[in-house]
């Protein structure tokens, strides 16, 4: 399994103080941070975690799956299984439609990895309850395939079922047989759609020193411990600027091009992107890989922001030989990254009328709502939002000042919740979930005489759907 060597971060050129300003940084703009990993020379010199996360916390991946079935597709290739110029039409002839657009028909597995499918979008979000890969072929094309860059998840969505198909086991039990000595956590998995085929463009759930792993076997083109393990002619083929992204790309870093389910970056580098936060940066030309895991998705421009501190607090300080110990940085450093978890809100006085509102039972009065009751516990620095939802109850804990841990109702997902009263005397609750499902879900509760409004509004792909609108309750 493979193992990496551990250094300093002076040892191999680069000063403590620039990953603290790095750290720092984030912290100021509040950026939720789970994981920063940095290796410099082949050395592993940082690796840290937020808690409640830590290193050995699944954390899903989202879109850096696309560039594990990229990987997956070439070592089919490399069997001679498949043609990257094969109309993937061929593969899936039970999904085909009476009548095949010749837009489809003519779509390769090139174009397909290349995201200059005939599509201008994910196909099966038109309709989640019909056959995703089916619904590649059978929704109506919008231009001729080959020529123009239009992110489309489903593409690699269906890429992994060809994997699948024809190696007839799961994609990843795939990958982690053939590229065993990478030692991929053996609790790794990826999501799968409700018709059992793995989601090849968003699933993966694994550890963030497994995308170290995964990044450093890219950046050298397959060669692991003298064993090559796939093509590397693939690998430099697959991180190369093979289309433009500029006409679609909502910020600067996905405007440098694309490659076979790789984008490239400003510093002649790739990035193995996922919504949130989870990257993999490589800079070839500075021997340098970033892994971050985190969850931007409520802020603006987020996944720009860690590219941008990336690239502006640490890539100016890195040098090519060793630098001098500095001891005081390292302590700096360290103390630093003995409190590193992810930040509680930060609370207003509590009201006057705590008193009142505390314990109180309201009833939720919202016609055709699937809430019954609502109910908060305020006792120190925690507290308990209590509910009843389609006549089950649950509860959710959160701190004040601190970070409350536990499994989210409803979905069982780990989540960690603080809550903070606001300047106008809401109270306002943030649960970040933590777990194969990554995002938050917020409450925002008005109280005003026997009546209560609730505002509940989630962040997350997939789940918690209940929690998103209004109630409006009353005092029992």
């Amino acid at each position: 399994m493979l193992t990496f060597e551990t250094a300093t971060p002076e040892e191999t050129g680069i000063p403590s103080d620039c990953i603290l300003q790095f750290i720092k940084r984030m912290e100021q703009r509040q950026i939720p941070m789970h994981s920063l990993l940095l290796m410099h020379h082949d050395k592993l010199i940082f690796e840290d975690y937020y808690a409640p996360c830590s290193a050995d916390s699944l954390h899903r991946m989202f879109s850096i799956s696309k560039s594990f079935t990229s990987i997956a597709i070439g070592l089919l290739i490399d069997e001679g299984k498949i043609a990257l110029d094969a109309p993937i039409v061929q593969y899936f002839p039970e999904k085909l439609p009476e009548k095949v657009h010749p837009w489809i028909a003519e779509m390769t597995i090139r174009d397909m990895l290349m995201m200059r499918t005939c599509h201008a979008s994910t196909t099966y979000k038109l309709n989640m309850s019909s056959d995703w890969v089916e619904s590649f072929f059978t929704t109506p094309p919008t231009h001729p395939s080959g020529t123009l860059f239009h992110y489309d998840t489903s593409s690699a969505h269906t890429l992994c079922a060809l994997v699948e198909k024809l190696t007839g086991g799961d994609m990843l039990d795939y990958l982690k047989k053939k590229l065993d000595i990478l030692g991929f956590s053996k609790d790794s998995y990826m999501i799968k759609d409700p018709f059992g085929v793995s989601m090849g463009g968003s699933g993966l759930v694994a550890l963030p020193s497994d995308m170290m792993k995964f990044a450093y076997f890219i950046a050298h083109r397959g060669l692991v411990e003298g064993k090559q393990l796939i093509s590397p002619s693939y690998i430099d083929l697959a991180v190369s600027p093979l289309t433009e992204t500029c006409m679609t790309a909502p910020l600067p870093s996905e405007a440098q091009g694309y490659g076979l389910q790789f984008w490239r970056n400003e510093q002649n580098g790739f990035v193995c992107y996922g919504m949130g936060g989870q990257l993999i940066i490589f800079l070839p030309d500075y021997e340098l890989i970033c892994v971050t895991t985190a969850d931007t998705q409520r802020i603006q421009g987020g996944n720009q922001q860690i590219y941008d501190a990336f690239y502006e607090e640490i890539l100016p300080h890195v040098q090519k030989s060793a630098l001098s110990p500095d001891q005081a940085a390292a302590q700096r450093l360290q103390d630093i990254c003995a409190s590193l978890a992810i930040k509680p809100l930060e609370s207003a006085p509590a009201p006057k009328n705590l008193c009142e509102i505390n314990n109180r039972t309201y009833q939720v009065r919202t016609e055709g709502s699937d809430f019954q009751t609502v109910q908060i516990c305020i006792q120190e620095n925690t507290g308990t939002l209590s509910f009843t939802c389609k006549h089950t109850p649950y509860e959710i804990k959160f701190g004040i000042g601190t970070m409350q841990t536990g499994i989210f109702p409803i979905y069982d997902q780990q989540y960690a919740a603080s809550g903070a009263w606001l300047f106008d005397g809401t109270l306002f609750i943030k649960a970040h979930i933590i777990d194969a499902y990554v995002g938050s879900v917020q409450f925002q509760l008005s109280f005003r005489g026997d009546e209560l409004v609730v505002f509940m509004n989630k962040k997350e792909e997939s789940l918690f759907h209940e929690f998103n609108g209004h109630l409006y309750c009353k005092a029992s």
